[in-house]
């Protein structure tokens, strides 16, 4: 090399979805399910773990579950199939052995699907995991894969668990807040400040349109240089300075530097 090289690095997400206690409970439950659901959850940027509040956990789950049920998973072919196949025999025996875990976890609960197919192509239903240890794997580490962990916190936590959303993965490249009130929204925006290079409100944290919503995230998701914008651009370029003077040096000693 004539210079050091130059890198723009993505190494994933475990992005999530933070529903505030006063959320539109319907927008928050169907963003969470099309963000970790299509495209079967294999997209970098795909929510993985949602924080529910207590207060509303029942209506949200109600709804999610039953929404679920009139998910079809099919051919691609047939344009309502809203999920088809994980993309090869790796990635599937990877999500499930992530759903196996989960059943034998005595901190989890499987709400919705938890079942799959290899007889041909390589199916999974779309997986809703409960869980009571919002530090587990599922919760911390990167599936790639149609698999939703949910940690519900007491709405007094509030801002304990906005600091769990920040810690519990080395992550940082998406991740969602839903509330109605702008004074929260900006309460959880500045809590999470550093969780996602991609950050949005009151909308799924997937689905960036280049040129529209510049893409990266940082720590361990990659170098953040915001594919689709000029930032991305300055990363491969060689900045030049350039001064030039006007007004020729005739004395070597500064102003300062004359007694009074």
């Amino acid at each position: 090399y004539h210079s050091y090289p130059r890198i723009v690095g993505e190494t994933g997400g475990k992005n999530f979805h933070f529903v505030h206690p006063s959320a539109d409970v319907t927008n928050a439950t169907l963003n969470t399910l099309r963000a970790a659901f299509e495209y079967q959850g294999q997209k970098c940027s795909a929510c993985s773990r949602l924080y529910a509040p207590k207060s509303l956990w029942p209506a949200m789950k109600e709804l999610l579950l039953e929404t679920l049920k009139t998910v079809k998973v099919g051919p691609p072919e047939e344009f309502d199939s809203f999920m088809c196949a994980v993309i090869h025999e790796s990635s599937y025996k990877n999500i499930v052995s992530y759903i196996e875990w989960a059943k034998a976890s005595a901190q989890c609960e499987v709400l919705a699907g938890g079942t799959y197919d290899d007889t041909k192509g390589y199916f999974i239903q779309p997986t809703v995991v409960l869980t009571t240890d919002p530090t587990c794997k599922l919760m911390s580490e990167e599936i790639f894969g149609p698999v939703l962990t949910i940690y519900v916190y007491q709405d007094e936590d509030l801002d304990a668990t906005l600091k769990l959303v920040d810690e519990t993965s080395p992550y940082a490249l998406t991740g969602a807040i839903f509330a109605q009130s702008r004074h929260d929204s900006v309460h959880c925006s500045e809590a999470l400040r550093y969780s996602a290079g991609n950050f949005y409100i009151n909308d799924k944290c997937t689905g960036a349109v280049v040129g529209q919503q510049p893409f990266g995230g940082g720590r361990a998701s990659g170098t953040n240089d915001k594919s689709g914008s000029l930032l991305n651009l300055m990363r491969w370029v060689n900045v030049r300075s350039v001064k030039e003077n006007f007004l020729p040096l005739r004395y070597y000693k500064y102003p300062s530097m004359s007694q009074p």
